[in-house]
């Protein structure tokens, strides 16, 4: 029989509607309950493309006499982070405090009726394992402690909750041209040379590091950042994180050479690493990152959107096998490459990485040796070979939530893509005005909802922050007002909201989480908003200036010493010290200029029309050239930035000095 998550729109939550655990949503139901029931609460937070929340809900949340354990003495409450960022971000730091260490998915959270948590998790075993407690017994065990020492469990609850309010005092210290070499350093720091990324295994894209060493190669000439950038972008690409088959990028790799990946595919992923990639080609003239950028663009298109909005995230397993969709055996792909007329069928599967031995638990993830191989053309052939045997297999399943902020980024993605090949602007104008006839109402922007229902769930401020950089990647892509005027107004709805004297909240509503600077699996909520406000100031009007200031001081002190942890926020406020740099003209002579964008040499440019006889170059503040040509325009950007603003890297700028 159902229990209660029949009734949600999230398909994690629904995927647990025939457990035999009594499942309630979040909400005043699950809560009354508990207290009338006088119970203790067992909260369950994952989402539908957890490769170990699926493992839990198998061997815990369908065993029957587990089931009854947590039915007997809990009152069990699941929840889908995707739809509730604001639920995760609370007891992801609830468990960082219990547990001196970094949380996950799923998270299991023991906690009071009045939601003070005593006990936190994460996976959790049905038997001992791991060094762990059984799930069966640490029910029993917990249930027995609540019952008669709760006041202890409840004291060491509070201290957590106190522990983790955030604090009224602000360490602050002076943001200036040091910053850019702190960055340089740091990423050199965490780069592995041996096959490119930051870190060690289990190995992230870290797409918001790449975009910012990107921003740096356009200020400075740094031939082992560059080395660097190229490393990664191309050792990322060779196969296994990337899937040379169908295109698109899975969520992480386990390994350091980035051949088995996690093999999630989630829309955020996919949108950033395509504007870096598209990024990249304009940078480096380089028409294999553009090669990439596209076909993780129409894997997107292809395989994720509906209705011109794109789902969520497709899942790591299929028929019960992580990886099963993805994966092949030897023997079936020599004899497919035989068929197809591939003259050498072994020495083109030995030339994808494939083997009688296999890569991946005898199977065999398409692999190149070197990036360079993608332009072979008998490998080509081979790969889509592989692509119709994937056809006969069943899909993994598809999260088909749409979410507001995940949308934007794609919309932002297209519209950077679109600079280059229309059809991607054309998709992005089309996604952009699907996304606000169902996801807003005015200013008032919703967070989540299926493909085919009604949204319920409030927009946070990530909603917010991304929306508004979509439509400021919108104008610059197009030059339509319309794009402004409507950043502008979710700009000062935004801030109406979410803003707090320099600190932003993740939401207004039950627990006003204060957003972390810190990128995690994609870019913090308030970076992104403060490039965003940094947009409409250099287009509309500088009093934004005073928040982005006042948001740059309040995390000024942790930023100026790492700022590889807070890599969005390190380029805003780079972006701060340096300015924007805006070419003003009449509409009919800027517009043929807008696919040059990204290859000014500059990261951080605008093109804006105005009543001008010829192209005016200007900051933010003022305008210090005027030409009647484009190419003298260029000129002048690379006098600025090879000369000025290279002066200015000897003097600290004082502009942030509280």
């Amino acid at each position: 029989m159902s229990n209660r998550l029949i009734h949600e729109q999230s398909p994690y939550l629904r995927q647990h509607a025939e457990n035999p655990v009594d499942w309630y949503p979040w909400g005043d139901e699950a809560f009354e309950k508990a207290r009338r029931e006088d119970k203790p609460i067992f909260l369950s937070i994952g989402y539908s493309a957890c490769h170990w929340c699926h493992v839990m809900e198998r061997e815990s949340f369908e065993n029957p006499e587990l089931a009854k354990l947590l039915n007997e003495h809990f009152v069990s409450i699941k929840v889908d982070r995707e739809e509730r960022p604001d639920i995760d971000k609370h007891f992801q730091e609830v468990f960082v405090t219990m547990n001196g260490r970094a949380g996950g998915w799923p998270l299991s959270i023991f906690m009071t009726p009045e939601k003070i948590p005593f006990y936190s998790a994460t996976y959790i075993p049905p038997e001992p394992r791991y060094g762990m407690m059984g799930f069966g017994e640490l029910l029993e065990t917990i249930a027995a402690k609540y019952a008669k020492d709760r006041e202890t469990l409840i004291e060491k609850g509070r201290e957590v909750l106190e522990f983790i309010k955030p604090k009224d005092k602000i360490q602050a210290t002076r943001i200036d041209a040091q910053l850019e070499s702190i960055v340089l350093k740091q990423i050199k720091q965490v780069y592995e040379p041996n096959f490119g990324g930051f870190g060690g295994a289990p190995k992230f894209p870290h797409a918001s590091t790449l975009r910012l060493a990107l921003a740096m190669l356009q200020l400075r000439d740094d031939k082992e950042l560059e080395r660097i950038v190229r490393h990664t972008l191309e050792s990322m690409a060779l196969g296994g994180l990337y899937d040379l088959v169908d295109g698109g990028f899975c969520r992480y790799s386990t390994d350091e050479k980035w051949l088995v990946p996690h093999f999630e595919k989630m829309t955020y992923d996919n949108a950033l690493l395509a504007e870096v990639y598209a990024k990249a080609a304009a940078v480096f003239e380089n028409e294999d990152y553009w090669q990439i950028a596209r076909e993780t663009l129409d894997f997107m298109l292809e395989r994720m959107m509906e209705g011109n909005l794109f789902f969520s995230a497709s899942d790591a397993d299929s028929e019960g096998e992580e990886g099963e969709y993805f994966v092949y055996d030897y023997a079936e792909a020599v004899e497919a490459f035989a068929r197809a007329g591939i003259t050498e069928p072994e020495l083109a599967a030995r030339k994808l990485g494939m083997s009688p031995e296999g890569n991946f638990e005898g199977k065999n993830i398409p692999r190149l040796s070197a990036f360079q191989e993608r332009n072979d053309p008998q490998l080509n052939k081979a790969l889509k070979v592989l692509k119709e045997l994937r056809a006969k297999r069943c899909y993994p399943f598809i999260d088909r939530k749409i979410q507001s902020s995940w949308n934007a980024m794609m919309i932002r993605a297209l519209f950077v893509a679109g600079r280059r090949e229309p059809r991607y602007l054309e998709q992005a104008k089309r996604s952009l005005e699907a996304l606000e006839g169902k996801m807003t109402a005015g200013v008032w922007i919703f967070h989540s909802a299926l493909i085919d229902m009604e949204p319920k769930i409030e927009g946070f401020l990530e909603d917010y922050a991304w929306w508004i950089s979509a439509l400021l990647e919108g104008y610059r892509s197009t030059l339509d007002e319309r794009y402004l005027i409507r950043a502008t107004e979710l700009g000062n709805e935004a801030i109406r909201r979410f803003y707090d004297r320099g600190r932003w909240r993740i939401d207004d509503g039950e627990f006003r989480e204060v957003c972390e600077d810190t990128d995690t699996g994609y870019p913090s909520a308030l970076a992104v908003m403060t490039e965003a406000l940094l947009g409409i100031r250099a287009l509309i009007d500088p009093v934004y200036d005073k928040f982005i200031a006042r948001t740059l001081e309040v995390h000024s002190y942790q930023l100026m010493r790492q700022p590889i942890a807070r890599p969005t926020l390190a380029e805003a406020a780079i972006r701060h010290l340096r300015d924007d740099l805006i070419v003003k003209g009449a509409l009919e002579r800027l517009r043929p200029h807008i696919p040059e964008i990204d290859g000014i040499g500059y990261p951080w440019f605008w093109l804006r029309t105005a009543f001008e006889s010829g192209y005016m170059l200007c900051g933010t503040r003022n305008c210090f050239a005027n030409e009647e040509s484009f190419e003298m325009i260029r000129k002048a950007v690379s006098y600025w930035v090879n000369e000025e603003l290279g002066m200015r890297n000897e003097e600290p700028n004082n502009r942030i000095t509280e």
